[in-house]
């Protein structure tokens, strides 16, 4: 085993793949079904005839630019295991910070409240893709009405599993419509608005890595020609469904941060917008509260 895996190893090198060492035993792990400390404890473990072959399989696969986590099926966000696939972006770490902003805004529950920490709050997770952000916080706040919208089917069949995965399918409605349209036409008030919306330019699209550029879904990659199309319609829209007091939060692209701030910048309808950077020094998300209506 140990020779299988340092020639995976050596391959995933050659062909330039990030990661290679953790692409390599992850893909070792799945067609053993076993975890990373099984396999460092029996380096002279042989492989099954059968079992070889498929991993070979999988390391071609994943040198020719499949995502590792398109060949695993799984991706982890917020201590939580996503199914992903083909159709679904897959979740970031630096997406997290969305659900630390919208927790720590929130502030901290009532603890002589006997309710659910989100007791008679809504929340909408606009493009939610694979779920992350809405399943994320619907288990922190337990208490809550969630909404999921995305204009994909694909992506949100991988969301409603994912939200029965996790346990929490009746406390997350999921809609199919652009941006917050569906729930638009409700008339109903959101508490907190959230989302991780498509914010790269078209022009970057070859300057991305080949696995992001060529396997997961343009819709959910490309905010348009400049890459911050989808902000105008989704602040436009979070100030008429957000109630007196409710918060927005957004994740920000690369040099985004001055049009969303702009857009934000409305003294009668915004206030206490601050943006939060990464541990990296990068601008990722920004958070504003809708003022109370006059």
């Amino acid at each position: 085993m140990r020779g299988a895996l340092k020639a995976a190893m050596a391959r995933l090198r050659a062909g330039s793949v990030p990661s290679h060492t953790l692409a390599a035993e992850l893909l070792l792990m799945l067609v053993l079904g076993r975890d990373r400390a099984w396999l460092y404890a029996h380096p002279e473990e042989a492989i099954e005839p059968g079992a070889a072959a498929r991993y070979l399989e999988l390391i071609a696969k994943r040198v020719s630019g499949v995502p590792t986590q398109y060949l695993t099926g799984k991706q982890e966000f917020w201590g939580l295991e996503f199914e992903v696939g083909t159709g679904v972006l897959i979740p970031r770490p630096e997406t997290e910070h969305v659900v630390e902003v919208a927790l720590a805004r929130l502030g901290r529950p009532d603890p002589n409240d006997p309710r659910p920490r989100g007791a008679g709050m809504r929340i909408a997770d606009v493009g939610t893709g694979s779920g992350c952000l809405a399943i994320a916080l619907a288990r922190e706040l337990p208490g809550a009405e969630v909404y999921a919208t995305d204009i994909s089917a694909a992506a949100l069949a991988y969301a409603q599993r994912n939200a029965a995965r996790h346990g929490v399918e009746k406390g997350v409605q999921f809609v199919q419509c652009n941006l917050l349209d569906a729930l638009g036409r409700s008339s109903l008030f959101l508490d907190l608005i959230v989302s991780n919306p498509p914010y790269i330019s078209r022009g970057e699209a070859e300057t991305l890595p080949k696995e992001v550029r060529a396997h997961e879904p343009a819709e959910a990659l490309f905010g348009g020609d400049e890459g911050h199309e989808f902000y105008p319609p989704l602040v436009d829209q979070a100030r008429n469904l957000l109630r007196d007091g409710g918060l927005f939060v957004a994740e920000l692209g690369y040099n985004s941060v001055a049009r969303l701030a702009s857009l934000l910048n409305a003294p009668r309808d915004w206030s206490d917008v601050v943006v939060t950077h990464d541990l990296a020094g990068i601008a990722r998300v920004l958070a504003a509260t809708r003022q109370r209506r006059k």
